[in-house]
């Protein structure tokens, strides 16, 4: 039993519930949790965020003072990193993260008084023992850089009177080991420099951490040592702004057959993680069971991405099945990333996902790319990503694209749910596809795709390979969209949501909208949904007065010239447009026609493979430049002064193969 030293009433310990926050308490616990809200802290000043300041409670706790809580803007706040503030700690998340406010005394001389709170008790300053307690600095600078294994200074520095001893710890094992002397031997993942420290990005066989090096503020430390560099790293476990860190004391590139051994370490252990474990398959149709060993492989080289700290780039077409299956991907990548790296946000560096305007990937595609990708390279230290692309780049106008990727030594994966051009091969290290273009989608391959790289998302993802079937969905995936919670109009709702939000402003990943709408918020989807529908319906009423009905062996095609009686540039897009008109036929019409100045799309009331009605079109007319764009449901291009003589080739064509 003890005394208040405010009021001395008894207590147990030094001060009264009532006088808690009358005092200002030095923090030497290593925790966040051994915080007290409300109590008052001395603290020094980390860094200056755009949206507050991070400030150091003690030696192995960082909290955010939010800039909402300061007594002044934040542009004119005139700290320096290392700068004495007084805090009061108002909240400690389950994640760690420390929530301050301002304290309007700052000075300790404000306060009534001061003790020490060591995590489980408060002291008094002179009770305290001193061997106990870390300093606030380290020991000495010679402590910080001095070679373990030769116990020499660095040039300039006075010898330490005793090495510091560091033991040899995975990323895997640091959670425990906040406050002490580590070893890490791994690869730098990403090297960037802040207005403080530099930080390197280090992974080894079990994960990846930040490391914090300080050469003076703004300074470059260990500039020698840069990205996919082998290292021996030692510091201090600390834990900053709610995430792990450690606080580099010496950083080594290694040559030779230490680099050698450590290489062949890290390798072997990513190559066993990287193989998906217990993967079954969501609907085990025929043509996903034809395609599972494709779906591991793609699987297994998503993995060893993530693993080895490279970023994933997601590209896709613009349309539901392209944002459904690339949006499947996404979710399943982001788990990954988050379990593997510490800081929050590490799915903002390490998944990028980005539709096309089509499903060609052609070379302004990937000039812009290889642009991004060697910019990140020459300002972060980012390493080279793997490209995986959905709905897209499956035919031979995307080779020159995947090509250039190559020689970047860019990887890539192609999923599509019709065959994939051998041309493609180039630049490819794995194609998913299905020689049944009617018997599965995009969308459908690439959510097998997700399930096999992340497990753990497997259930957000069932409801996804129905999405995109605009007709005739498969029992398989009925069944299994029901199973996820989706009835059949819950499906239709989510479906005309996606397609009118991929339509407007498609060459932005609308990443939140897309995951709230697929993943979470039903009442979002049923808005947009209602939208799609008025504007459908005000489009088919203008557009189906300029219809064209066509008759050949029996087979009625309904002709529609695009460019003259549909709004071009607005919602609907033609592919849907045609979908409602023969909808509004009900089966009348075997096709629907748009026919623009010299390109063409078709839609069937069965599906239709585009490049083989090419072909024939490209046979009956040989003098008019046909070609087909994309995969099996794309577009066929020709020369404009042959546009009768192709549409009059194309029914023909679909009488004969539909």
């Amino acid at each position: 039993m003890g005394s208040c030293i405010i009021c001395g009433v008894d207590v147990d310990g030094h001060i009264c519930d009532s006088h808690d926050q009358d005092v200002c308490f030095e923090f030497t616990g290593s925790k966040p949790e051994e915080l007290t809200r409300g109590r008052f802290y001395r603290g020094s000043v980390d860094g200056i965020a755009d949206f507050g300041v991070f400030i150091d409670i003690g030696d192995h706790v960082t909290g955010l003072l939010h800039e909402s809580e300061l007594d002044r803007r934040l542009e004119s706040i005139t700290w320096q990193p290392g700068d004495t503030v007084y805090v009061q700690v108002k909240n400690v998340r389950d994640n760690g993260n420390v929530d301050l406010g301002w304290s309007l005394r700052q000075g300790e001389s404000e306060f009534r008084g001061s003790l020490v709170d060591t995590g489980s008790s408060e002291q008094l300053p002179g009770d305290v023992d001193e061997s106990a307690v870390e300093p606030d600095e380290p020991p000495s600078v010679t402590s910080r850089t001095v070679s373990v294994e030769a116990g020499q200074p660095r040039e300039g520095e006075e010898e330490a009177a005793e090495p510091v001893s560091y033991a040899p710890t995975t990323v895997d094992d640091l959670e425990d080991a906040v406050g002490d002397h580590v070893r890490i031997e791994g690869t730098v993942v990403d090297v960037h420099q802040t207005s403080g420290p530099t930080i390197f990005e280090v992974r080894d066989a079990t994960g990846t951490v930040e490391c914090a090096a300080f050469d003076g503020a703004g300074v470059r430390a260990y500039p020698d040592v840069e990205a996919d560099d082998v290292v021996r790293l030692d510091g201090v476990v600390e834990r900053r702004r709610g995430e792990l860190q450690v606080e580099t004391e010496a950083l080594s590139a290694l040559a030779g057959e230490e680099r050698e051994a450590i290489v062949d370490r890290l390798d072997s252990a990513v190559e066993d993680r990287a193989v998906p474990d217990g993967y079954e398959s969501l609907a085990p149709t025929d043509a996903i069971a034809a395609a599972r060993d494709d779906v591991i492989a793609a699987a297994t080289e998503i993995r060893r991405a993530v693993f080895e700290g490279r970023p994933v780039v997601l590209r896709h077409d613009g349309t539901v099945d392209g944002f459904a299956g690339a949006a499947g991907i996404e979710r399943a990548v982001r788990g990954l990333v988050e379990a593997e790296h510490e800081e929050a946000d590490a799915v903002y560096h390490y998944v990028d996902r980005r539709p096309l305007d089509g499903t060609v990937y052609d070379m302004e595609d990937a000039m812009r790319d290889v642009t991004a990708m060697l910019d990140a390279r020459e300002r972060h230290g980012e390493r080279v990503p793997l490209f995986v692309f959905v709905d897209a780049a499956s035919t031979a106008e995307s080779a020159d694209g995947l090509d250039l990727l190559s020689v970047y030594d860019a990887r890539s994966i192609v999923i599509d749910g019709g065959p994939v051009d051998d041309a493609v091969g180039t630049g490819a290290v794995a194609h998913v596809d299905s020689d049944d273009p009617a018997s599965v989608t995009a969308a459908a391959l690439a959510a097998e795709v997700g399930a096999a790289t992340n497990g753990a998302v497997a259930d957000d993802l069932r409801h996804l390979p129905a999405l995109s079937y605009w007709r005739g969905v498969p029992d398989a995936y009925t069944d299994l969209a029901a199973a996820a919670g989706y009835d059949a109009d819950d499906v239709e709702t989510l479906r005309e949501a996606i397609a009118l939000e991929a339509f407007y402003q498609a060459h932005g990943d609308k990443r939140q909208l897309i995951a709230d709408l697929l993943f979470g918020d039903s009442a979002l989807a049923e808005r947009a949904s209602e939208q799609f529908e008025e504007r459908v319906r005000r489009e088919v009423r203008t557009a189906e007065s300029h219809v064209e009905r066509r008759r050949s062996n029996g087979t009625a095609v309904g002709v529609l010239d695009t460019d003259s009686f549909t709004h071009q540039y607005d919602f609907p897009p033609a592919r849907v447009l045609l979908a409602a008109l023969a909808a509004d036929a009900e089966g009348e019409l075997g096709a629907v026609l748009g026919v623009g100045k010299d390109r063409l799309l078709v839609w069937g009331e069965r599906p239709v493979d585009v490049r083989e009605v090419a072909g024939k079109v490209r046979e009956a007319v040989p003098e008019a430049g046909v070609e087909a764009r994309g995969g099996h449901d794309g577009e066929i291009v020709f020369l404009s002064g042959e546009r009768d003589a192709v549409v009059d080739a194309t029914i023909a064509a679909l009488a004969e193969t539909h």
